[in-house]
C-alpha cells in the first residue's frame, strides 16, 4: 500500500504539473499584443525581416522580466540637449524642438525610417536704421608739381646685314 500511495501522489504532482503549465501557456504573457504588432511590421519596413523579428522578440522578453518602462519623452529630451547649447543659440534650438514661437517660421522635413527628421527655423530680425550722419566733407588734397627728369640719351642702332636666302639640299640619287 506504500508504493501505491506513493505513486497516487506522484501522479498526482504530475498532473498539477501538466495542468498548471498549461494554463499559463493558455494566458497572453505580457507583452504579447505589442509583439503581435511589432511581427506584423517585419518586411514592411527597411530593416531586415529577421533582423527585425529578432529585435521584436528580445523586446517581449525585456517586457516580461519589467525592464521596459512607458515610452520615453522625446521633447524632454530634445530640450535637455538644448541646455548644452552655448546661450545665445539656446533659445533657438528650444524654438526647433517646440516647433516655432514668435516670429519664427518652422518646417520639418524627413522621418525616422528615411534617415533622420531635419527641423528648420527661420526668424525674422528687423535690424535698425543706421543713424543719419553728415556727408563728409571733401577737401582737395596738394597736387604735387611734375617733376621733369631728363631721359638717357639712346645710343643709335648699328646698320643690319641682309641675309643671303638658303639653298635648298641636295636630294639622295635613287
Amino acid at each position: 500500500m506504500n508504493s501505491t500511495a506513493r505513486s497516487m501522489i506522484a501522479t498526482l504532482i504530475a498532473v498539477g504539473g501538466i495542468a498548471a503549465a498549461t494554463s499559463a501557456s493558455a494566458q497572453p504573457r505580457r507583452g504579447d499584443s505589442t509583439y503581435q504588432q511589432e511581427i506584423a511590421v517585419c518586411g514592411h519596413n527597411q530593416q531586415d525581416r529577421a533582423a527585425c523579428i529578432r529585435e521584436a522578440g528580445a523586446a517581449r522578453q525585456e517586457a516580461a522580466r519589467g525592464g521596459l518602462t512607458s515610452a520615453p519623452d522625446y521633447q524632454r529630451n530634445a530640450l535637455a540637449r538644448c541646455g548644452l547649447q552655448p546661450p545665445a543659440d539656446r533659445a533657438d534650438c528650444e524654438a526647433r524642438v517646440l516647433g516655432g514661437s514668435g516670429n519664427t517660421r518652422g518646417a520639418v522635413d524627413g522621418s525616422v525610417m528615411g534617415g533622420g527628421v531635419i527641423r528648420e527655423s527661420v526668424t525674422t530680425v528687423v535690424m535698425p536704421a543706421p543713424a543719419v550722419m553728415p556727408a563728409p566733407t571733401v577737401m582737395p588734397a596738394p597736387v604735387p608739381a611734375p617733376s621733369r627728369v631728363p631721359a638717357p640719351a639712346i645710343a643709335p642702332m648699328a646698320p643690319m646685314t641682309p641675309i643671303a636666302p638658303m639653298q635648298p639640299a641636295p636630294l639622295p640619287a635613287r
